[in-house]
């Protein structure tokens, strides 16, 4: 039957005005689950704001064109990428925004009335959106949820996220395009480490550094940690920490004497105003978070280490630990750790270049900072 309407449509319609028509796709998403979807969807919601880094990559032209709603941590998490966005595409400030399904405010009647085609969620949210019993609720209404993780194993999961939304919205071309870029840069690097003979420097990464009093939030074998692990260093977490995400005491550090430091920074003025968090990302003012980088380096946690005595000393963007960016991260840190190794390579053309070819808004820099100028 739904191939003949298909070709009664043909006839009436000029081939201008043909639409592609959903058919049921059954995937399969990043927690392993068969789910069946119709597709392309073209109604998405957006269990994370920051998942537009995924479907802008994509859809570069039209990036808020399926979503008929959003969580509202993209404007808290990442204001500058907000407001780049909404500059170029207005219409994300009427999308209808949700709470999270992690604390428990995510609203399954206002999402039913949206009549999404799918919902999309991220790893880290399982547990809590089946112990509230959201999925069992979404199901009852015929709403299929897709998880897909940039966080939790951003290297292992980001290519298949990718190609998992690539499926959902009819841009598997697109999809793979991306994924050859991200393969071509990522061996930019670990082609050049495999040839090469050298001493891997210790590197402590200070998750969010200065965003509370606390000290000090980090990677262990996942994430950014791992991003230093392919970059050619030893992240001092690794044999601490059972988990991706956890904490070092100052006792621990100094221990460690890292030789390199790397803070994760951002825009968090809405969650921490005036804090002392390094403000780096797209369009920040360098001078303010080189000032700020530098006050971290009079914490307690970094008494007498070589990080600081050297100068070795940087900051990063955030929230490469949650999008599908994180090779140009891996590239920045292989030049901090491996200067001569990496003399031609060049991080920030490499974020000019996937601006110009993937994303929908243009580049802006800022995403990085070291006190020693390099």
């Amino acid at each position: 039957m739904l191939a003949r309407l298909t070709a009664f449509a043909a006839i009436l319609l000029p081939a201008t005005s043909l639409v592609a028509i959903a058919e049921p796709l059954t995937i399969t998403d990043i927690t392993g689950r068969e789910v069946t979807v119709d597709a392309p969807a073209d109604r998405i919601i957006l269990g994370e704001g920051r998942q537009i880094y995924l479907l802008g990559a994509l859809e570069r032209e039209t990036p808020f064109a399926r979503v008929v709603g959003w969580r509202e941590d993209l404007l808290q998490a990442d204001p500058d990428s907000y407001a780049a966005y909404a500059e170029k595409f207005p219409e994300l400030k009427d999308l209808p925004t949700f709470g999270g399904f992690k604390d428990g405010t995510f609203d399954v009647e206002q999402a039913a009335a949206l009549k999404p085609d799918v919902v999309l969620m991220n790893l880290e949210s399982r547990a809590a959106t089946e112990d509230a019993g959201y999925d069992d609720k979404l199901a009852e209404l015929d709403i299929p949820i897709v998880y897909v993780d940039f966080r939790e194993d951003p290297v292992a999961h980001s290519i298949e996220s990718m190609r998992i939304m690539g499926k959902l919205i009819g841009q598997e071309e697109k999809a793979e395009e991306y994924i050859a870029y991200v393969e071509e840069q990522m061996a930019r690097v670990t082609d050049v480490l495999a040839k090469a003979e050298f001493e891997r420097p210790s590197v402590f990464v200070d998750r969010a550094g200065g965003y509370s009093e606390d000290c000090c939030m980090t990677f262990g074998n996942g994430n950014f940690g791992e991003y230093v692990e392919i970059a050619g260093g030893t992240n001092i977490a690794k044999d601490i920490l059972p988990t991706t995400f956890g904490t070092l005491n100052p006792e621990q550090i100094i221990a460690a004497n890292p030789d390199q430091v790397i803070v994760t920074g951002g825009q968090w003025e809405a969650y921490v105003p005036g804090g002392a968090w390094v403000g780096v990302g797209p369009g920040s003012d360098m001078e303010a978070a080189r000032t700020k980088l530098e006050a971290l380096t009079h914490r307690t946690a970094m008494t007498g280490i070589g990080a600081v005595e050297n100068g070795q000393f940087h900051a990063i963007w955030h929230q490469f630990y949650d999008n599908p960016y994180y090779f140009v991260a891996v590239q920045r840190i292989a030049k901090w750790l491996h200067p001569d190794l990496f003399a031609d390579l060049d991080p920030e053309a490499t974020l000019k270049e996937l601006h110009e070819r993937f994303l929908p808004v243009p580049y802006r820099p800022g995403y990085w900072v070291s006190l020693d100028e390099q």
